[in-house]
């Protein structure tokens, strides 16, 4: 064996858009379902995991086989998911390590950006003009099976549905994946002719070596930081409401209404707008609009990020996306997006951070204009 072809349907509770694959696998009800995998391109083989089936010790063994090239189409996914697998029910195989190798897998979606090609299978398949194309059912099955599910007499009353309560949908979510696989041999082979550099592999490899490493979070800091911004939004928008009566002074119909009947009609509330209206308001008015603003910060999503993609050692992992901007083959950010944190020109900072770990958050309103 010199090649292993993978695809994988799983189920976690975790939102894997939000969180990213490593909270995701890492969730005590992470679960592997189907497991599709050709050797060598040969004839494709689906492993139903959900029912009790097993996987074939050879299948085993070249996942962690330095000399078999693990294929995938966005393999990260499958290689920490199969991480996370392997460490409950396989852990011989993954001492010393947390995170299969990844310099022993590469990756069709890497390969197709690098050729210009969009980063979907289905919209990869389609460019290519493949007689293979995915299965347009598999959205409706992954919501069915791969997610958590509203209490039914389908689903006994539980919280996801297992494949007996679909036996039919489960028999189609199996082509589904057997399918996947096939698509992903036809992209390999139609780009065969077209080799990514062993250079990019290499540096695909650090990326990920990067991205399993992570960054380390002050869960601490983080949680207090939004507790704090709550504290200070409740306020704001308690202040807005005792100013202008509105039962809901951040919506901006209500507001607009209200500064038209205060002679400060606006078309939008804009950042820009805002500040040239600021130029010549006075009184409640400008006190208002200055709430609004304040009211209007998102600085502290990058905290709730935080929240969402912190793992249980409290580092922060997947942040980066190797050949993300496509064509380019620059690196792209994910989930916290680390490369635009806004810069702080606070001379204190350290003082301010300590203040809001320490939950001193009546502190922080007096001594500094702008918490968010």
């Amino acid at each position: 064996m010199r090649e292993l072809f993978i695809d994988i349907e799983t189920f976690s509770p975790v939102n894997l858009a939000k969180s990213g694959v490593y909270p995701y696998a890492d969730h005590d009800d992470f679960e592997l379902l189907l497991l599709g995998y050709s050797i060598d391109g040969g004839p494709v083989e689906v492993v139903d995991l959900a029912n009790g089936h097993q996987l074939p010790e050879k299948v085993l063994a070249a996942l962690v086989d330095p000399h078999v090239v693990k294929w995938a189409f966005n393999a990260a996914f499958e290689r920490i998911c199969l991480s996370a697998w392997l460490h409950r029910h396989h852990p011989e195989f993954m001492t010393g390590r947390r995170f299969l190798d990844p310099a022993q897998w590469h990756c069709t979606m890497v390969w197709s950006a690098y050729l210009g090609l969009p980063m979907s299978l289905e919209q990869v398949a389609t460019a290519l003009d493949l007689p293979e194309r995915k299965d347009s059912a598999g959205k409706k099955l992954i919501r069915q099976f791969c997610t958590p599910a509203t209490p039914s007499v389908f689903n006994l009353g539980g919280m996801r549905n297992p494949p007996a309560s679909d036996p039919d949908g489960w028999e189609q979510f199996i082509s589904y994946n057997r399918r996947d696989v096939e698509v992903e041999l036809a992209i390999h082979d139609r780009l065969a002719d077209f080799p990514l550099p062993a250079s990019e592999w290499d540096t695909y490899a650090l990326d990920q070596n990067v991205n399993d490493t992570g960054i380390r979070l002050d869960r601490v800091l983080v949680d207090h930081a939004v507790a704090c911004d709550r504290q200070h939004r409740a306020t704001t928008l308690a202040r807005a409401q005792e100013l202008t009566g509105l039962e809901n002074p951040n919506s901006p119909i209500q507001l607009k209404e209200w500064l038209a009947a205060h002679g400060t009609p606006l078309q939008s509330l804009t950042k820009n707008e805002v500040a040239a209206a600021l130029d010549t308001a006075t009184g409640e008015v400008r006190e208002v609009l200055l709430l609004r603003g304040e009211l209007a910060k998102s600085s502290v999503k990058k905290y709730e990020a935080m929240q969402h993609v912190a793992g249980r050692d409290g580092r922060g992992r997947g942040f980066l996306q190797f050949y993300g901007a496509g064509r380019t083959g620059r690196f792209a950010g994910r989930l916290v997006q680390v490369q635009n944190l806004p810069r702080n020109y606070l001379p204190d900072l350290a003082k301010a951070r300590a203040l809001v770990r320490t939950g001193c958050f009546d502190a922080v309103e007096l001594l500094y204009d702008s918490v968010p």
